[in-house]
This record gives structure tokens, sequence and C-alpha cells, in this order.
């Protein structure tokens, strides 16, 4: 009864310690100024992404429909009016050559470049935790193969392959889906290697001993004492690895093999904003500059949140800087006798005297 009261507590105190923990991560989190304003750049393009039908209604635009008489066809299509063409009715001005709203492409664009990431990203996760827990938890056989596997696919080319699998496809299928499984079925080598790695730590452990002592399964064990230990590396990879698969799609798109018109994503944009960059350039800009925002915001939050979950990482670094710039400690000379011999051993050498 004792040990069953004594493991009560202890379960009762570590569900206690988690929002303590969570709260901390949070505190560190908010001290990190750079990660708070990426998290407030983030917050922001999802909510221009989430909210893309309204704000184009808002414009009274939509992003399909074309205005030739916005663009100068002596002159190829370039926009009549400054700056691409804005206006009160148009915002951001028209597309070169056809005259859709660019504000409204820019806004459904987000929908598709931040969607097809998050997807792709969500793909890489639970492939790689998956794979990762096979190797981890699995015998010599097993780990030894899937390793291999997860070499394989960190090896393969992943872009030339998606290029190949993308122009094969038929048209009808959707490409904003077909993007989302290309690039997450090709990366989840690196999720895969973190995990398992993670789940060779955390295997030897006092508490998941116990649990195996204790009757429960492989998988019982990974689901209870093994997932909650791997939240903070996979959130952290997570983060980290949605701007690169933003630049994939934006890569693919640019390429002609992701989305195509009347579809909009950012490299879309790009790919067809090439060829007017010395007549309209703030065609190119709107798009590449709204990329160049969002992988550096995702960017600087994961690198926030990995130091905010091991803060242990952001006091070593504060440590060698103190150490790298304080000047070396010199040892105080020790006092010398008469003899040249330092006062300690001059002391020690000497009897002690008596009394007569």
């Amino acid at each position: 009864m004792s040990e069953t009261a004594t493991v009560l507590d202890t379960a009762t105190a570590a569900g206690a310690a988690e929002p303590r923990r969570r709260g901390r991560v949070w505190q560190r989190l908010r001290r990190n100024r750079a990660a708070m304003a990426a998290l407030a750049v983030v917050a922001l393009l999802v909510l221009f992404a989430l909210a893309a039908p309204l704000l184009s209604a808002l414009e009274g635009q939509d992003p399909t429909t074309f205005h030739s008489d916005l663009v100068d066809s002596a002159t190829g299509g370039v926009p009549t009016g400054s700056f691409g063409g804005v206006s009160a009715d148009h915002w951001l001005g028209v597309e070169p050559g056809n005259g859709r709203d660019v504000f409204a492409r820019l806004a459904h664009g987000a929908r598709v470049s931040l969607g097809v990431a998050v997807g792709a990203t969500l793909v890489q996760v639970a492939l790689g935790t998956l794979v990762g827990l096979a190797a981890g938890l699995g015998n010599r056989l097993a780990d030894t193969v899937l390793s291999r596997a997860m070499d394989l696919v960190i090896a393969f080319p992943e872009l030339v392959f998606a290029i190949a699998l993308m122009a094969i496809v038929p048209e009808g299928f959707p490409r904003p889906v077909l993007l989302m499984l290309v690039i997450g079925v090709l990366g989840w080598g690196a999720p895969a290697r973190v995990v398992r790695a993670q789940v060779l730590s955390l295997r030897g452990l006092d508490y998941v001993a116990a649990a195996r002592l204790g009757g429960s399964g492989r998988w019982r064990v990974a689901r209870r004492e093994i997932l909650p230990g791997l939240a903070a590396p996979v959130i952290t990879f997570a983060l980290l690895r949605l701007p690169v698969n933003v630049a994939s799609e934006a890569g693919l798109s640019f390429l002609g093999v992701g989305v195509r018109p009347p579809t909009s994503s950012w490299g879309q944009m790009l790919s067809t904003a090439t060829t007017w960059y010395e007549t309209d350039p703030t065609y190119v800009l709107l798009p590449a500059g709204l990329l160049f925002v969002t992988v550096l915001a995702f960017t600087v939050l994961g690198d926030g949140l990995r130091t905010a979950l091991d803060p242990r990482a952001a006091s070593r670094l504060r440590a060698g800087t103190r150490r790298g710039n304080a000047a070396p400690r010199r040892p105080a000379p020790a006092a010398r006798s008469d003899a040249g011999v330092p006062a300690a051993a001059a002391d020690a050498a000497t009897p002690p005297r008596t009394e007569d």
C-alpha cells in the first residue's frame, strides 16, 4: 500500500509540475524579443491567409478576374499607372499581361503556400515519428534496416524526384495536395533520425524501465512514457522545417511543376514575374518579400522555441561568452621568507619550540 501511495503521489506531483513547466517555457520565450516579434509576424501571416476571402471581398476584387483595360497592350501588357497600377480599387496594383489583382492573389496565394508547407510538415513529422519510434524501440535488425532507410531518404535527390513525379501525375489531381504529399513523403528522413536518437536516450531512463518491468508492452511504453518526452524536439523540428517546406513549394511552383494558374501561390507568382522585373519591379518584390519574411519569421521563432525548451544551450553560450571576455586571473604570488623559500613551506619546516 505504501509503495502504491508513493507512486500515486509521484504521478500527481508530475501532473502538477507539467503546467508549471509550460509556464516556465512561455516565460523564457517571452524574454526573447526576437522570438516574440517572429511570433507576431507568424500570427499576422496566418491571419492574412485565413482571412483571404474576406480581405479580397473587402477590396472588391477576386484573384482570377482579368482586367485587360488596366494594362497597356502597346507595351506588351505593362500596367497603366504608377507602381504597377496601384489605386483605390487595386491596393497593390495588377499583374502585368492580364490585369489580375495582385492583393487578392497574394492573399489567396498565402493560403496555398502556408497550407502546403504545414501539411507537408505534418506528413514529415508523422512518418518520421513512427519510423523513429520503430527503430529506437525495435531489435537490432529493425534498427539497422530502418536506419539505412533513413540514410537513403536523406541522401535521395528530393528536388529531382519531385519534379519527375509532378510531371507525370494527371492534371486533374489537385496540385496543392500533390505538392503536400510529395514534399512530405520525401522529407521524413531527418525527423526520423531525430526521433530515433531521442528514443535511444529515453528508453534507458528509470521510469521507462519501471514501466517495462510492470508488464507494459512495447507500444504502450512508447505511447505513455516515450511520446511525452518527444514533444519538445518534435515541435522544435517542425517549426524549423516549416520555412524549408515553404521554400520547397515556392521552388517547385517557380519551376512550373507546382501550383499552376488560375490557382495562385507565391512561387507561381514569382515564376510569371521573371519577365516583368524590369518594367514592373513591384510585382516581383511583393511575393519575394513575403517569402523572405515568412522564412525568416519561422526560423527565428523555431530557434527561440528551441532555446526556451532547452535553456542550457543559452546558459552555456552566456557562460562561454563570459569566460571569453573576462581576463584570466593569475594566482597571487606566495610570500617568501628571507632565504627565498615560500613562507608557508618555511613555517611547515620549522620545528615547534618547546618550553624549557
